[in-house]
């Protein structure tokens, strides 16, 4: 039973949620404010009304080529998010139904590599790359990439399966189904919402992944992340040019995640227990 408030307290609380709502997507806004501005508008001060000029826009793309950063960070992204669910869903499926004592430390293990600083493993990737061909191309940064997210993906597929009866994979097992099998038409569809849900959390941490991106790109495999940084230095106090840059990087990713949520929410109604008889008649 859902506990009683007032009229007054849900009108107080909602407007504290909308307050905080506005105040952390602030930044954003003013951002997309600014890059509508002209830059004597952006440096004269605060103001929240532009003059909705597409200056900016114009003069970034006349001087960076917005177009191929945009497909690089496409195929790094898209690319690394796929590689790593080719490797996640055996990984998490193993550790989901086959489970050993050790299984909990390893997945322990993997997050805690999340938690080491980046720049402590800077010198002997940057090395790595070096020494074997892959500075600035479009398949080390894809690899590297799905390596550093790979334990993310692999934990939110595992906690995913775990909700999963063992008695249907059982079942399938019964009916003449092999691992192959078990995994691919069983499995994997009924877990559909959460791999569409890991996907996209995969897809935009590796859009916005900004320092090994700069670290071991200079214009062949650059993303937008080096795009943007590429503007800090030239532009640093040209603060129209900056938002304008930042607004072509982010809108995107902001677009695709609005679209993909509705299609997450679709999904999870769409799902279903797969009949592996029906499957292979």
């Amino acid at each position: 039973m859902a506990r009683a408030t007032s009229r007054n307290a849900r009108i107080g609380w909602t407007v504290a949620a909308w307050f905080v709502a506005l105040l952390i997507f602030f930044p954003i806004l003013y951002t997309i404010i600014t890059s509508l501005k002209t830059e004597q508008e952006a440096i004269a001060g605060f103001d929240l009304i532009p003059s909705f000029t597409l200056e900016s826009f114009q003069t970034v793309q006349s001087q960076n080529n917005y177009w191929r950063p945009f497909t690089n960070s496409v195929i790094l992204a898209g690319g690394s998010t796929l590689l790593a669910l080719v490797v996640a869903i055996p990984a998490a499926w193993a550790m989901a139904f086959s489970p050993t004592k050790r299984t909990k430390d390893i997945l322990m293990w993997m997050l805690s590599t999340k938690m080491m600083p980046a720049v402590a493993v800077l010198v002997p990737i940057y090395l790595i790359f070096l020494r074997t061909g892959l500075m600035d191309t479009r398949i080390g940064l894809t690899v590297l990439l799905m390596l550093i997210n790979l334990p993310i993906v692999v934990w939110m597929l595992y906690t995913y399966f775990r909700e999963i009866p063992g008695e249907i994979l059982e079942a399938a097992r019964m009916d003449g189904a092999s691992l192959r099998d078990e995994i691919l038409y069983v499995l994997t569809p009924m877990a559909i919402p959460g791999i569409a849900s890991t996907l996209l959390l995969n897809i935009i941490l590796a859009w916005n992944e900004a320092f090994w991106t700069i670290q071991l790109t200079t214009t062949n495999a650059a993303p937008l992340s080096a795009f943007i940084a590429s503007f800090s230095s030239p532009q640093g106090l040209f603060w129209a040019k900056l938002s304008a840059a930042s607004v072509m990087a982010i809108a995107p990713i902001a677009e695709r995640t609005g679209t993909s949520r509705g299609r997450c929410k679709r999904l999870w109604w769409a799902s279903s227990p797969v009949n592996f008889c029906s499957i292979h008649g």
